[in-house]
Order: structure tokens, then C-alpha cells, then sequence
């Protein structure tokens, strides 16, 4: 009884200090773009990218930005985006034409590296370091399209095993947090008619596939949205986007033999989800706002109204960076 009591009080302290302390600096950018890419380098290098051929970057915190549209291509949507400094970038597109474009000298210009046919469309896009990157696409006769890079993103090719996907399968473009890359595995969460994790081991070039029952799934717009990695758990965070009210099977922890609905979920439909190691701090954005947990994933509180599309740690982990609609950039205040 005791330590129930400890736990309960501990658990109430934490809350009540982080409930004071997150809050968002909003930075006003010169866009007014839909941003769902994003890739902060630090707490001073941070590039976004999203509708019109935007691109994003700021160099100094968001005290000023850089910014333009890719290669002139401004009717298409770079929902994804991987920075490795403020001078070297890849972003990929969401829909048609479905083109990954790459940048050495911050912005200035974009060279076309790769290309898909009709049927592609770029959902996500992730590094496991500065040269093995990732291109999750939508399936294409029947399996996942995984494009990868060994040199940085200069150049693409299909990932010799591809994943069977199910009939109405779906991924989402609404983060690129769909794919994930850790240590020597890919991880992709998915939804649609079905909701499932699709394990893929880098040593064994095989993939496992764990079906997600907990997870709303069956229509279109549900699903899992976005992944991240709490120590050896796996945090899963999306919902129903076309009812983000809807709170029910919107947040999981995959614990690599169960799934865990938390005690206390988010407010409502989560796009994106992400951890700050150095105090456990997990923040999850959606459209109406933005909730952190610090006890794994078990009990979640909402901190802001403010919706943002995506959430990502900088490669440093020392701070957190959101992109949004209207050209919108924040970074955690904790």
C-alpha cells in the first residue's frame, strides 16, 4: 500500500511540473505552406518542408529563414524531408510526381536523384546515419515500396525484400513518422482496413509481420500515423483523422510481446509522437494540440491547443521541434 501511495504521489509531481513547464515558442516563418516535413538538426538547424514546393531552414534558432520552392515544382507536396546539417538535405513527395530531390549547399538548389512511376507515393522517410536512409512508398502489386540509400541519398533502389501488404493496407504521409529506422531494424506502422507492425531485421533481410488488434482500423483515414522508441518499447500514436475526437485506440506501447493501451491517452488523433532521452519526455501533436507523457507512454496529459502536424528530436536529442499548418515551426520550451 505504501508504495502504491509513492508511486501515485510520484507520478502526481511530475505531472504537475511538466504540466507547467512544456509549452511551445512559435516561431513566425515567412510561408504560409502546410508543413508535415520535418527534420531538426539542433537547437539552431532545423529545415521543414511541405505544400508548394516549400522548403524551410533556419540556421539560428528561428531567428530568420531560409526558404523556397524545390526545383520550381510548386504544386508538389514534400511531405518528407532528412537534413544533415544546415547545408546537406534529401526531401521526397507525397502523390505525383513522385520525386526525391537532394541539396549540398543549403537550399540554393535541388537536383532530382530518384523517380517513381504513376502508381508511387512517398509516405515517409528515415536514416539510420548519414549515408543508409529509407523511402517508404504505398504498396505496388501487392507489397510496401522501401527505397534505400547507401550513400546519403544521392542514389535509390528498391529494398531487395519487400513486405506483403493486405488488401486496403494503408500508410500515412501526414508526418513521415510512419517508418522508422533503430539500430539494426525497420519498423513500419500502418492502417487502413488493417493495422499492422511490418518488422524488418537489416542482419537477416527479414521481415515479421505483428498484427496491431488494439489499434482503431477498418476505414480509410485510421491507423497508425507515427512510431517512436521509448528504451525497449515502441510507442504507437495515430487514430482517425477524419474523427480526431475520437480517443479510443489512438495511442499503444508495443513492449515486443504485448500491447499496452495506456491508463490515460491523448486528447484525441495524434500525427506524430516523439521522445526526448535525457528526461524520458514523450510529446505527441496532432491537429488540436499537444500532449507529453514521462512514465513510458502509461499516462498521457494534453499541455497546448496548439496543433501541429509533426514532432522530431534533433540528431543531438537536446530539443523538440514541431512543424504545422500555415507555415507554422515550434520548439519545446521544457
Amino acid at each position: 500500500m505504501r508504495i502504491l501511495i509513492f508511486l501515485t504521489c510520484f507520478w502526481t509531481g511530475i505531472t504537475s511540473t511538466f504540466a507547467q513547464n512544456p509549452a511551445w515558442q512559435e516561431f513566425q516563418t515567412p510561408v504560409k505552406a502546410s508543413l508535415r516535413g520535418l527534420s531538426p538538426v539542433s537547437d539552431l538547424v532545423c529545415w521543414a518542408s511541405g505544400s508548394g514546393g516549400t522548403w524551410l531552414k533556419t540556421t539560428d534558432g528561428g531567428k530568420s529563414w531560409d526558404h523556397g520552392v524545390i526545383a520550381g515544382l510548386d504544386t508538389v507536396d514534400f511531405r518528407s524531408i532528412h537534413a544533415v546539417d544546415e547545408k546537406v538535405a534529401v526531401v521526397a513527395s507525397a502523390g505525383q510526381p513522385a520525386v526525391i530531390y537532394r541539396t549540398e549547399d543549403g537550399g540554393t538548389s535541388w537536383t532530382k536523384v530518384h523517380q517513381e512511376g504513376k502508381e508511387a507515393f512517398f509516405d515517409a522517410i528515415t536514416f539510420i546515419d548519414k549515408k543508409k536512409g529509407f523511402v517508404l512508398g504505398d504498396p505496388v502489386d501487392g507489397k510496401w515500396m522501401i527505397l534505400e540509400t547507401s550513400d546519403g541519398g544521392k542514389s535509390w533502389k528498391s529494398l531487395p525484400h519487400l513486405p506483403k501488404a493486405d488488401d486496403g493496407e494503408a500508410a500515412f504521409a501526414a508526418s513521415s513518422s510512419s517508418l522508422i529506422a533503430h539500430k539494426d531494424q525497420l519498423i513500419l506502422g500502418t492502417g487502413g482496413r488493417t493495422s499492422n507492425l511490418h518488422i524488418y531485421s537489416l542482419a537477416k533481410s527479414e521481415w515479421t509481420k505483428i498484427p496491431v488488434p488494439l489499434m482503431i482500423q477498418g476505414k480509410s483515414s485510421q491507423g497508425i500515423f507515427a512510431l517512436t522508441h521509448f528504451k525497449n518499447q515502441l510507442i504507437l500514436a495515430g487514430g482517425d483523422y477524419a474523427n480526431p475526437e475520437i480517443r479510443e485506440g489512438n495511442l499503444l506501447i508495443w513492449s515486443g510481446r504485448e500491447f499496452i493501451a495506456p491508463n490515460q491517452t491523448t486528447k484525441g488523433y495524434r500525427s506524430g509522437v516523439t521522445l526526448l532521452k535525457k528526461n524520458g519526455l514523450l510529446i505527441a501533436v496532432g491537429p488540436d494540440g499537444s500532449d507529453f507523457s514521462v512514465d513510458g507512454g502509461r499516462n498521457w496529459q494534453n499541455f497546448s491547443s496548439v496543433g501541429f502536424h509533426a514532432v522530431k528530436t534533433t540528431d543531438d536529442q537536446k530539443s523538440i521541434w514541431a512543424s504545422g499548418s500555415q507555415g507554422r515551426i515550434g520548439r519545446l520550451i521544457d
